[in-house]
């Protein structure tokens, strides 16, 4: 594994963490969350811009693509 990869996951567990804490979620629910509505793919394909962010900018970014990109 890359750095890069190594760099993206560890940005990916951190946003599960954060999201966990933010919405009282159990981890698991949120990482299927994450991974059955392609919020990995898109903090994966946009890591370079979103890791710069800060961790209550992130919950909000990824309620954003849940609500805009989900069809729940």
């Amino acid at each position: 594994m890359s750095k890069e990869e190594k760099d993206i996951s560890y940005f990916v567990t951190f946003c599960i963490e954060q999201y966990k804490a933010g919405k009282g979620m159990d981890g698991a629910k949120v990482a299927s969350l994450f991974y059955e509505n392609g919020v990995i793919k898109y903090l994966s394909d946009n890591y370079n811009v979103l890791h710069t962010q800060s961790s209550q900018w992130l919950v909000e970014e990824i309620d954003h693509y849940l609500k805009t990109n989900c069809a729940s």
